[in-house]
């Protein structure tokens, strides 16, 4: 009984410090997403990746599929711009509308 006791909260301990991280704002994802944009900052791209994914596990929660799905296609620009080197300009400021106007 004592065990199952530590065990809980070891896990309600380690749940909130989950709940604990702050969600992303769009004006944050658009601001981040420039700056990824606009030179090589893999840094602030992999942080980037990070924040959308917290994001649209959020709105996909809420049933706002268009937001989740706008969100996931600017993601995958991202990976593809700076993680698969296929940098496309057209591609990456086609999703940034698509997600100021669903989210």
């Amino acid at each position: 009984m004592k065990f199952l006791t530590i065990l809980l909260l070891k896990f309600l301990f380690f749940y909130n410090s989950l709940t604990a991280e702050t969600i992303p704002t769009k004006s944050n994802i658009i601001k981040q997403s420039n700056e990824c944009f606009k030179g090589s900052q893999n840094q602030v791209c992999k942080e980037l990746v990070y924040e959308i994914e917290k994001l649209q596990l959020v709105v996909f929660d809420q049933n706002r599929f268009k937001c989740q799905s706008s969100l996931l296609g600017l993601q995958s620009a991202i990976i593809e711009a700076y993680f698969l080197k296929n940098f496309s300009n057209e591609r990456i400021s086609f999703m940034i509308p698509f997600v100021i106007k669903n989210c």
